[in-house]
């Protein structure tokens, strides 16, 4: 889903703002290289994954969704 150019000014405003303040959590199932597709706006984009990525833990659970796992577990249990 693509995110309005002022939303993503709003968003990076909030991580500058609490850069080395407080923790901020982020969830996405989307690689950083693809978040051009959220944040269409190149520049905005590196500098919101720079804001992201400077001084955090990242961590990384792969590709696979668990629910999608978790589902066709199910199914083919019940099969």
């Amino acid at each position: 889903m693509k995110l309005h150019k002022r939303g993503a000014e709003l968003l990076f405003q909030v991580l500058t703002e609490r850069e080395e303040k407080n923790s901020v959590a982020i969830a996405s199932n989307e690689s950083f290289s693809g978040w051009a597709k959220t944040f269409t706006d190149p520049r905005l984009c590196a500098a919101i994954v720079d804001r992201i990525t400077f001084g955090s833990n990242i961590i990384e659970t792969g590709t696979d969704s668990y629910r999608l796992a978790q589902t066709r577990a199910q199914q083919q249990a019940t099969g």
